[in-house]
């Protein structure tokens, strides 16, 4: 007996997507030069197409209908009709089954066939071919949800950007090892619910959780042939639906119910979120969304031949959001995370290409003026990666107020000095003040420069002072992958060794590199797993490694947990003592009114540093001053906070540093020595005048004991 024929009706444009309102189910999808339609609905496994239902009405470019009776849970996709003409930038196949860019779930995993791809793979015309076989067995499949969710006390947790401290973790990398995990919940959101994993995150004292990108994702295939994947997920194919993987329930409430827990616990929740590029390739990538829907309003293609893509992205294809309805979807997209799935936060991978026109970076761009006004987003974290591989995409201090964003300068400066190169003095005392000299400017504030020693891409903490050269050999690139500027030390030997000295000497250099991290002026970034010295081998491209190389090994020796303890007490520090997080930059100017130096740097001497400190390229040992009594806000008056001196001394010998003599102290007292595992004794004290030996490759940081008032 024959299927009996839905109902349809003629639905509205709005909101795109399926959208069920509890009497059924509306459909709505963009395409300004399609032709006609089909909505495919399948059986609940996704596995027969039962139905195809053309969309009656065609509205301001929004095809859309409307299912009676329909419900959540019904598995469905489209198929779109129009020109197949690649060099007018049309690649129309209704053979092709395609992902709804709105879906909010998917469901199954892209199987790699022939069929994926609107032309006939071998055909000597190449992309201008046209393949007619079903590419429907192998495409993931949308899914209508139902929305409801009953939030606890927080839907969203907003954190200061003062005490912010951000933890870049992988959702799968985290939870995969973790011994209080259970098995079926590793490498998923309900893994992440963890008592012990948000509890370890909590102790140590970070307030943010960013994760890698958890939007769906396609494996690569011939990452695949390999045995390996796309661990990191930078191949977005779907920007409204969590990743099918990551869901151990396979109900996308399970995201919420995470950042609920997230949120009890007092932690943001941050997205790194892909939306310059998709999993679509190049013109010889498969046709699996938006390729098919309507090419030549998704993609940047080359003016003079748009049968070929603008590969900004340096993956294929970078999505046009210059085109109102491709801006409506990535605003819609942010949106939806921030308001029904309870998101702090973005943090944007190759953040210029979405603020490019086709003549440039432009930081009036639709995308970041959308941003600014939305009174959703302009509320929520927005940090960029400021730079990307097309013309004039290097923009770290370019984009406009309201952003923070990535400063790789800040990494290469400390990386370098604690290395022990010359001539990085002068540049570290910009870093080390949030980097004024590139965000002190138009009322941005310090927590605009994200500080960062390392990042999921390139060495982990532990293999930045253990390697000198990346070792890749598993991503089975010849060692061809990778960056090789690491600006890396090994100390003597590449990779582990039984060498004391120089594990000790190791040991303490990432303690310098944490300590220098946190009490840094800005916002700091940890790595999830450097808090106790995780490596990958000295891998520093771990982005197809779903191993134990990407993965956290929880199981801590003795000098991983010295670290984490040493890691949390700085952090602790960091929250105790407002001038380590002003929300003004220190600049070094004189205050006539007040009569103090907001900030004084100064040479081993004691003296403050003249222009012969500065120029000596030889110099690695300096003095910060944090006077405590500058002017904390924009009202003029006198601050109260503690007085701190910080010693960084990146020499291959100990510094002799002659303490300063400052207004309104008695004495100082040292609270942390990166020379030392344990914390300094309290009742030891430094009168002005004395020479504190500083141990080679150290940091001390003293506070200033005010005079007793008579």
């Amino acid at each position: 007996m024959s299927q009996p024929r839905s109902r349809i009706t003629e639905g509205q444009p709005f909101p795109l997507g399926s959208t069920w309102d509890g009497l059924g189910v509306n459909f709505a999808l963009f395409s300004a030069h399609a032709t006609k339609v089909e909505l495919c609905i399948f059986d609940p496994d996704g596995l027969e197409e039962i139905e195809r239902i053309e969309l009656p009405e065609y509205t301001d470019e929004i095809w859309h209908g409307y299912l009676p009776d329909a419900h959540p849970g019904l598995i469905y996709g489209y198929r779109v009709y129009g020109p197949y003409e690649p060099e007018a930038g049309h690649r129309f196949n209704p053979n092709k089954l395609l992902i709804d860019p709105y879906a909010k779930q998917l469901v199954g995993e892209l199987k790699w066939s022939e069929a994926l791809f609107g032309y006939e793979i071998g055909h000597p015309d190449g992309d201008l071919s046209f393949d007619e076989r079903d590419s429907a067995p192998f495409v993931p499949k949308c899914k209508v949800i139902d929305p409801a969710y009953t939030w606890g006390k927080h839907r969203n947790h907003r954190v200061a950007w003062d005490k912010t401290v951000f933890y870049e973790a992988h959702l799968r990398g985290l939870t995969m090892r973790h011994p209080s995990v259970a098995e079926d919940k590793r490498g998923t959101f309900a893994g992440l619910m963890n008592a012990d994993v948000i509890k370890h995150m909590r102790k140590l004292g970070v307030s943010s959780v960013e994760l890698l990108p958890i939007h769906a994702f396609v494996n690569d295939q011939h990452l695949l042939e390999k045995g390996m994947n796309n661990y990191w997920g930078y191949n977005s194919i779907g920007f409204f639906a969590p990743h099918p993987r990551y869901l151990a329930s396979g109900h996308i409430n399970e995201f919420k119910e995470m950042a609920a827990h997230l949120h009890d616990a007092g932690l943001e929740l941050i997205l790194d979120v892909v939306y310059n590029h998709t999993a679509e390739g190049n013109e010889l990538g498969p046709t699996l969304s938006m390729r098919g829907i309507d090419n030549a309003s998704y993609y940047r293609l080359m003016p003079d031949d748009k049968r070929y893509y603008i590969n900004d992205s340096g993956t294929g294809n970078t999505l046009d959001l210059s085109h109102p309805c491709v801006l409506q979807m990535v605003t819609d997209s942010l949106r939806y995370w921030a308001t029904e799935m309870g998101v702090d936060g973005f943090r944007f991978d190759l953040a210029t290409i979405l603020a490019r026109h086709h003549d440039g970076y432009d930081e009036r761009h639709s995308f970041l003026v959308a941003c600014r006004q939305d009174p959703v987003l302009s509320k929520v974290k927005l940090i960029a990666e400021p730079w990307d591989c097309g013309p004039g995409g290097y923009q770290v201090g370019g984009f406009p107020p309201g952003w923070a964003e990535w400063n790789d300068k800040f990494r290469d400066n400390v990386r370098s000095f604690w290395k022990g190169d010359e001539g990085q003095l002068a540049e570290l005392a910009s870093r080390l003040t949030a980097s004024g000299d590139l965000y002190n400017q138009r009322g941005r504030r310090p927590f605009s420069s994200v500080n960062f020693i390392t990042a999921h891409d390139g060495f982990t903490l532990n293999d930045l002072v253990s390697y000198n050269d990346k070792h890749n050999e598993d991503n089975d690139e010849n060692n061809q992958d990778g960056s090789n500027n690491n600006m890396s030390w090994n100390h003597g030997v590449e990779g582990p060794t039984d060498d004391e000295a120089i594990n000790d000497l190791r040991f303490r250099q990432m303690r310098n590199f944490m300590a220098t991290l946190i009490l840094a002026q800005g916002t700091p970034m940890l790595v999830a797993g450097d808090e106790f010295a995780r490596t990958q081998h000295g891998n520093n491209n771990a982005y197809c490694q779903d191993s134990e190389i990407g993965w956290i090994n929880w199981d801590l020796g003795e000098r991983g947990k010295q670290l984490q303890e040493f890691v949390t007490r700085v952090i602790k520090l960091r929250m105790n003592y407002p001038i380590l997080r002003r929300g003004r930059f220190f600049v070094g100017a004189f205050n006539e009114e007040l009569g103090v130096k907001d900030v004084t740097w100064l040479a081993p001497s004691g003296e403050e540093m003249n222009e012969d400190n500065w120029h000596d390229p030889h110099a690695r040992c300096m003095g910060m001053l944090l006077d405590g009594r500058a002017q904390p806000t924009g009202i003029r008056r006198s601050g109260a906070d503690a007085t701190l001196l910080m010693v960084v001394n990146s020499h291959h010998d100990v510094v002799n540093f002659r303490l300063p003599e400052v207004a309104q102290g008695s004495h100082w007292t040292c609270m942390l020595d990166t020379n030392r595992i344990d914390e300094p004794e309290d009742d030891e004290v430094f009168q002005f005048g004395d020479e504190f030996t500083v141990t080679h490759r150290s940091l001390v940081l003293f506070e200033l004991q005010k005079e007793k008032l008579a």
